[in-house]
């Protein structure tokens, strides 16, 4: 078992790896105001941004779900890593070597066990490279790629490999790199053999499937000789690190332009990926041996950022198993908030044989949005009947109809259903429009998937994240006060120290803003925030009671303030408001001790507090006279 990572490490790790970066890898990222930056979260489904990061702060936080934390925890999130996972993944970024404190230099078993996979896999796909460029038994896998328009730089581009056709080739050389049987075996690359580990993959054209970060983590190889048995495609089995469900190949190489554009070609097969991108369309992916499904469209929502002009086109083969993968893919159509089509060639060819045929051209005019998917699925399901007869038409519209109530957005449902009218031939729009209506309020039609709250809703309730404590309605100026006082004592703390450090926890009246007042005076007061900032923030996450006061914490720390100029001037108002608000608590409780003390007669202990009563009110006379120099 892995030992402890020295905290000096873990620090050279999150100040190396700077949390925008890493966060890219994964989302679009854009402009949010204050240096902050904000996308689509990747840990809940959203239509509008509330994923924000600051790179400043080396904090993300998504005002939608609550998560929240630094770069370490990002990726722990986002890939299921364990913490010393995620901190050797991005130390091998880095180029850190990490130290433990029980064994010394991060030997090899001490790895974590998704690192080794990754690990194995990418030597596995270096192997397989080297066998495909120079082994003698590849020619075939060469005159494969070679017959479809691939030359060795195409090759090379894309990591295509080969597996040699004996039984252990792979698992022998992965053995002399250090892996034990049981890692290969968990890593799919090798299967159980009567006498011990066998290559799973033998004999066939191999393709790296990378995961968005472009880290290899499973293989796609095709068969390539009639002796082999087995199904023309075979794919890594599902693994800790592999989900054929959630991959999409060239994803890593596409999601740069997906990004840029917004627009994502989605094809069928790796050869398919490779044409489009050789011919210039540079967002092609595919899926691994799956139908298109949810969490594919999750992957793509993410880098599309769901803009009103965000384009997503399928393209199938137009034989019948390609008509039936389109419709497949028309049933998730809804959870898109980008436009979606599809594209087949008049001759049904698929990029890569159209590529063949008619050039890079011919495969960039079919990549061009043209038909919408929501049609093509029409027209399938109304060529069914025979519309000349009354009994085809109510037939094909008895169909089609539940499918247009599927549509959630009301003005594109209505626009629909009138095509819908004049492709079946009722010229009655106004019935097929009515009907079309009744059946989604029948079904529980809604807005689409992934609407996220207003900043209005969210600022008017409390957050999801909070401790048991008063609402935090955003509309109560005390609330208000307290949290912009937060938000700078982890934001700028130099604008609020040292006054800020005297304040007591009680100052703070609601339940999470105290609890986050004294998570910074545990981590040692916002002192420590003016010498390192990023290392300030992540000792007051790490003194948190619970994950609950951690999301307030990251939320606090990325918010953006209520005014756009933050200076000296604006905390000291926060300093008084918050401080005055206090002792204005302090008056009040003053009063009704008095009122019990003239009921029960004591001169001398009233005496004392009508002092204490007046000191604090001059304290308050001053706070509001001279501001933030009376602290």
């Amino acid at each position: 078992m892995a030992g402890r990572i020295n905290d000096e490490d873990v620090k050279a790790v999150r100040d190396a790896v700077p949390i925008d970066a890493v966060v890219s890898e994964y989302l679009q990222l854009r402009g949010a105001g204050g240096g902050n930056l904000k996308g689509l979260c990747p840990f809940h489904d959203e239509k509008s941004p509330s994923f924000q990061v600051s790179p400043s702060k080396g904090l993300f936080h998504c005002f939608g779900c609550q998560e929240g934390g630094d770069t370490i925890t990002f990726v722990m999130k986002v890939d299921h890593l364990s913490f010393s996972e995620a901190v050797e993944r991005l130390a091998g970024q880095a180029g850190i070597t990490l130290r433990y404190e029980e064994g010394g230099y991060n030997p090899a078993h001490q790895r974590g066990e998704r690192i080794r996979l990754v690990e194995a896999h990418k030597v596995a796909a270096q192997w397989y490279a080297e066998q495909l460029a120079t082994g003698p038994e590849a020619d075939t896998g060469r005159i494969f790629l070679a017959e479809r328009g691939f030359d060795q730089a195409a090759a090379l581009h894309f990591g295509v490999g080969y597996s040699p056709q004996g039984w252990d080739h792979l698992t022998r050389y992965l053995r002399g790199k250090g892996f034990s049987d049981k890692e290969l075996i968990l890593s799919g690359l090798s299967q159980d053999g009567r006498r011990g580990p066998i290559d799973r993959f033998r004999g066939r054209l191999m393709w790296p499937i990378r995961d968005i970060g472009g880290e290899v983590v499973g293989f796609g190889a095709r068969k390539l000789y009639e002796s082999d048995n087995g199904p023309k495609y075979l794919n890594t089995p599902d693994t800790a690190i592999y989900r054929k469900s959630q991959v999409l190949y060239g994803i890593d190489l596409a999601k740069q332009q997906i990004a840029k554009s917004s627009r994502a070609v989605v094809v069928e097969g790796y050869t398919d990926v490779m044409a489009c991108h050789l011919a210039g369309v540079t967002t092609a992916i595919a899926t691994c041996g799956t139908a298109f499904g949810g969490d594919h469209i999750k992957i793509l929502r993410r880098l599309l950022m769901d803009n009103g002009s965000a384009r997503v086109i399928f393209t199938f083969d137009g034989d019948a198993a390609g008509q039936k993968a389109a419709l497949r893919a028309f049933e998730d159509d809804q959870k898109f908030a980008a436009e979606t089509y599809i594209a087949v060639a008049p001759d049904g060819m698929d990029p890569c044989e159209l590529r063949l045929a008619k050039g890079d051209e011919a495969v960039a005019d079919l990549a061009q949005p043209r038909t919408p998917l929501f049609e093509f699925a029409l027209r399938k399901i109304i060529d069914r009947y025979d519309l000349d007869t009354p009994g085809g038409r109510a037939a094909a519209l008895d169909e089609a109809v539940p499918v247009v109530a599927k549509i959630k957005e009301r003005t594109q449902r209505r626009e629909v259903a009138v095509q819908l009218a004049g492709l079946v031939g009722i010229r009655d729009e106004e019935y097929v429009v009515d009907r079309v209506g009744y059946t989604s309020r029948r079904n529980g039609g809604q807005q689409r998937t992934g609407a996220s709250p207003s900043r209005r809703a969210y600022e008017e309730a409390a957050p999801a994240s909070a401790v048991s404590g008063p609402a935090l309605t955003l509309r109560n100026p005390v609330y208000i006060a307290e949290r912009e006082l937060l938000k700078l004592a982890l934001q700028s703390p130099e604008l609020v120290t040292p006054a800020f450090d005297a304040f007591g926890v009680d100052e703070f009246t609601a339940a999470p803003y105290a609890a986050v007042r004294q998570a910074i005076l545990d981590a040692g007061g916002a002192e420590l925030g003016v010498q390192d900032s990023q290392e300030y923030l992540h000792h007051v996450l790490e003194a948190a009671p619970d994950d609950s006061i951690k999301s307030v914490i990251t939320e606090l720390a990325v918010e953006q303030f209520r005014r756009k100029n933050v200076d000296s001037s604006y905390a000291g108002i926060h300093l008084v408001a918050v401080r005055r608000r206090a002792v204005e608590r302090q008056v009040a409780q003053m009063h009704v001790t008095l009122t019990r003390l003239g009921q029960q007669g004591d001169p001398a202990q009233s005496v004392f507090v009508q002092n204490e009563l007046w000191v604090l009110q001059q304290y308050d006379q001053a706070l509001l006279a001279q501001g933030a120099e009376a602290l």
